[in-house]
């Protein structure tokens, strides 16, 4: 059993599958102490390296593809680790192992909504580049009045400082005084691309929550701050999107999102020392050393609720 090796390495998440093959030949990649080609196979067992720093991996065919859906709150960055010690993203998300979790876009700390994760960096990849043009979909709170006039330009198309925009829709959601609700889509992940539009026309955007990004749709029932678990059927409509071969099932999907289903009813975590421990009930008066929160023995485990080149890293941040 054998996989062309710029395949692996775009699964692993450094990239995409044709940045890879510029990787390697640029004669970056070695297998097995050789300087690796385009187009040449590995087999499970072989030594992976890349400027010297060796790669995990596994065939396709050894790997369960898997994609979490997370309820990003305010106040949480995009990112693996924080100089500031702000709370990130991965935080509480579960560990899986010989294998890591790759995000599919950002939100920036002030937004809130949909973030997908995958261990498919190939899958992340295509999903986050505009050529495929996968649609993101946002609930937009907005100080100011939208005219007639304004939203057409945001149709059509307005200049930004990094090139032309737009919105592919703007729905009407309702709201009271200066501040309206709008439900707006987008085929790019631009950085801060949707506040960006609105400020073009002098509106000041006050919230903004993703709801759909390609064909997920954040869950009705899912609480800021919980995760859950796509199944197969989910995730085989969302690699045909972006042309993606779809998995052969393991039968642990359902379990997974049963387990995730009913981790996502457990009280929320609240942070100390950096482990999640689950908080007291109100109600409990005991001041026993019983009842004393008890930490998790893996932090950011999914008992609680909810690296790359730069190259092809598309920085979205809405």
């Amino acid at each position: 059993m054998s996989e062309k090796l710029q395949k692996v390495l775009a699964r692993v998440g450094l990239g995409s599958r044709r940045y890879m093959e510029e990787v390697i030949a640029a004669g970056r990649v070695s297998v097995n102490g050789k300087v690796a080609h385009v187009g040449e196979r590995i087999e499970q067992g072989d030594e992976l390296r890349i400027d010297g720093r060796k790669v995990q991996f596994q065939l396709e065919d050894e790997i369960r593809r898997r994609v979490l859906i997370y309820y990003k709150p305010e106040g949480e960055i995009c990112s693996r680790s924080d100089p500031e010690q702000r709370p990130t993203v991965f935080e509480r998300l579960p560990q899986i192992p010989n294998d890591r979790w790759v995000m599919v876009g950002r939100l920036d700390i002030n937004s809130t909504g949909l973030l997908l994760f995958t261990n498919d960096g190939e899958l992340a990849n295509r999903l986050m580049h505009p050529s495929n043009e996968v649609e993101r979909e946002y609930a937009v709170r907005v100080m100011g009045d939208l005219t007639p006039q304004m939203r057409k330009k945001l149709i059509d198309g307005v200049e930004l400082d990094d090139g032309p925009a737009k919105f592919e829709s703007i729905s009407d959601l309702g709201g009271e005084g200066i501040n309206r609700w709008y439900q707006v889509v987008v085929k790019e992940g631009r950085n801060r691309e949707v506040r960006r539009l609105f400020e073009s026309q002098e509106l000041k955007v006050s919230r903004l929550l993703r709801t759909r990004y390609g064909s997920v749709i954040l869950p009705r029932e899912l609480r800021t701050g919980r995760w859950t678990e796509l199944d197969k059927n989910d995730i085989d409509a969302l690699t045909k999107l972006v042309e993606l071969k779809p998995r052969q099932g393991t039968g642990l999907y359902g379990l997974a999102k049963r387990r995730a289903e009913r981790m996502a009813e457990s009280p929320m975590p609240a942070r100390r020392g950096g482990y999640l421990r689950q908080q007291p009930r109100e109600d409990d008066q005991s001041n026993s050393k019983s009842a004393r929160p008890q930490s998790n023995s893996r932090k950011g485990y999914a008992s609680k609720p909810y690296g790359s080149p730069r190259r092809n890293r598309h920085n979205e941040s809405e």
